[in-house]
């Protein structure tokens, strides 16, 4: 994400200062959207999609692009209806049941919502689909420029003691950190060697384009991300916070508008899951909406297609890290949002908190708020107690981030775009450290390990020290990362994401097994609950044991009115053996509101 309280529009927009050769020049400029490229590999997974050969002149004026969502595994009925309905089907996504359809009618949407098997449909964007969808252009390969700086110890780095671990390691070249961006400049001084030119591609569009330097940048924001995360060691330049590990493009951005629709960013997980990468980094929001709302049928799709694709990643070994956003809005308490829908005219809405930044707010997602130089909330970072993880250094004012720039060029940006790879690299040397960590054991170390920062004296800052509005769990640290302090032990941190519905007046469970850990659960069990709902008023949660035994968690008062609990709570349960069936218990005790028990988990 990138500049401060300027709109957060598409990439959140960045404070960009251009360095080339020693001369300086400062612009605000849009932060960049990423490409992929075409032709994913045959598989379960892959995207089976028309050619790109296919002339732009089956194009035609209102041809716009919809999600259309059914049960996952052979989709074939449910493309033969787009067919049948005045749509044509341009990528698929079997595992997941997502279906990228085209269509200039302006009944499609009613039409497909009515086809046996069809669960949501909805429009992805409020503006046609490119011409350009249909037979992409390659972005340029810019000149490139070299160097005379030399690396220094930058501000941003010394805040996460990264300085410090690159004596102890630089990560493993085995682990990819995948950067679903405006695309990469592969050819910088500073990126080429760590680039994986193989695992790049462009999702523009909803399908992938694999031609070679289809994932270029169509900006400069994803060549500043890659930098930060993974810029080589070699005495020039700049260096990454896991300069040893592996980056590859996805570029997701549509290079005329640099928008990054929903179809894209579900092309970008499917690829990132399919290519086995091991982190990705997602500094932008899903256009053209701010926030997505489960109540309104287009942007229903756009949160079940995406969170399909998301889960589907993280299902495959990928931890996803998202940027929060630069609005200085709290994401625990939405009540408005005026600049959306972003690619036609916005409208002032009323939302909630069932309304959704995507991908940032996704369950199994790694939130990350931007810090300045200091134990301070950067001026425009977004926050929200419950929802911001973690927090890292993202720029502010004249202390930006200095990182890469395609050309082989450098300079400074400001934002949580620029907070979110500094994570991305402590995940991907957490990883590097331990091969086997699953995407929910990085998830929990990156908290556990970070270092508490206490809230400043502001009120909108509420929580405590060790987690609170402004920086979640902490700043992370790149140190212990890699060996400052022993890492927790595998499989200490157990995890459900399968959603359960709560109807009115009914009780529900969902079970954790719990394997592999001898003696009894801990006197301080921590049971991270995610729940959606409209009224948590009605709500009463409980844990209960592998024996049966019951654990209150909180009764909320008939009057609390707010959405959702998105809360850790502390048990002891001393007691009670570790190993077995606990279960997550929600009693709703009235009509009219229903939700979901979204996830939860166990941290013993």
């Amino acid at each position: 994400m990138t500049t401060p309280r300027i709109s957060r529009h598409r990439l959140r927009r960045s404070l960009l200062s251009l360095a080339a050769a020693g001369a300086a020049l400062a612009l605000a400029t849009p932060a960049g959207a990423a490409d992929v490229d075409t032709g994913l590999p045959p598989g379960p997974a892959a995207a089976h999609s028309v050619t790109l050969a296919e002339s732009a002149a089956g194009w035609a004026a209102g041809t716009r692009s919809y999600l259309v969502v059914t049960a996952p595994g052979d989709t074939t009925a449910v493309r033969n209806a787009v067919a049948s309905n005045g749509g044509s089907v341009f990528a698929h996504y079997d595992a997941i049941g997502v279906v990228v359809a085209h269509s200039a009618s302006a009944g499609f949407a009613t039409a497909m919502r009515s086809v046996a098997g069809v669960q949501k449909v909805g429009a992805t964007r409020t503006s046609d689909v490119p011409a350009d969808a249909y037979s992409p252009t390659l972005p340029s390969a810019p000149p490139q420029s070299t160097t005379t700086l030399t690396e220094t110890a930058r501000w941003d780095m010394t805040r996460i003691n990264a300085d410090k671990a690159w004596a102890v390691s630089t990560g493993s070249a085995s682990v990819t950190v995948g950067v679903l961006d405006t695309g990469v400049d592969d050819r910088h001084q500073d990126i080429a060697p760590n680039f994986d030119a193989a695992d790049s591609v462009s999702c523009a569009y909803g399908k992938a384009d694999a031609r070679a330097g289809a994932w270029r940048d169509v900006g400069s924001h994803g060549t500043h991300v890659a930098g930060t995360i993974a810029a080589a060691k070699n005495g020039k330049g700049v260096v990454g916070v896991a300069p040893g590990v592996k980056i590859a493009s996805v570029r997701i951005a549509e290079p005329s508008t640099s928008m990054f629709f929903a179809e894209n960013t579900i092309c970008g997980f499917m690829w990132a899951g399919d290519h086995g990468f091991d982190v990705t980094n997602n500094s932008y929001y899903t256009d053209p909406w701010m926030f997505n709302c489960p109540d309104d049928p287009d942007q229903a799709a756009i949160i079940e297609g995406v969170r399909r694709a998301q889960e589907y990643a993280e299902g495959k070994g990928s931890l996803q890290v998202a940027a929060a956003g630069n609005s200085n809005y709290d994401l625990a308490n939405k009540r408005t949002d005026s600049s959306s829908p972003n690619d036609s005219t916005p409208v002032n809405r009323t939302i909630t908190n069932a309304c959704v930044d995507i991908p940032t707010e996704l369950p199994g997602v790694v939130t990350v708020a931007a810090m300045g130089n200091g134990n301070i909330k950067a001026s425009y970072s977004n926050f929200g107690r419950d929802v911001i993880d973690v927090a890292a250094p993202g720029g502010d004012g004249a202390n930006g981030v200095y990182s890469t720039l395609p050309g082989g060029k450098y300079g400074n940006m400001n934002g949580t775009s620029m907070a979110s790879p500094h994570v991305a690299g402590v995940a991907a040397l957490l990883k590097s450290a331990d091969p086997a960590a699953t995407p929910a054991e990085l998830r929990a170390r990156l908290g556990t390990q970070a270092t508490d920062i206490a809230c400043p004296s502001d009120s909108r800052c509420t929580g405590t020290t060790a987690k609170n509005a402004f920086f979640g769990e902490g700043q992370v640290d790149a140190l212990k990362a890699i060996g400052g302090t022993t890492p927790p032990q595998p499989g200490r941190y157990f995890e459900n994401t399968t959603d359960v519905t709560v109807a009115d007046n009914a009780t529900v469970e969902s079970q954790i097994a719990v394997t592999g850990l001898a003696g009894n659960a801990p006197a301080a069990l921590k049971v991270g609950v995610d729940v959606k709902h409209t009224y948590r008023g009605d709500l009463v949660l409980s844990l209960v044991a592998p024996d049966g035994s019951v654990y209150p968690l909180e009764d909320f008062a008939d009057g609390d009115s707010a959405d959702d609990v998105v809360k850790t709570y502390t048990v002891d349960a001393s007691s009670e053996a570790a190993s077995g069936t606990w279960k997550l218990r929600v009693r709703d005790i009235a009509t009219q509101d229903t939700g979901r028990i979204d996830a939860w988990n166990l941290t013993f």
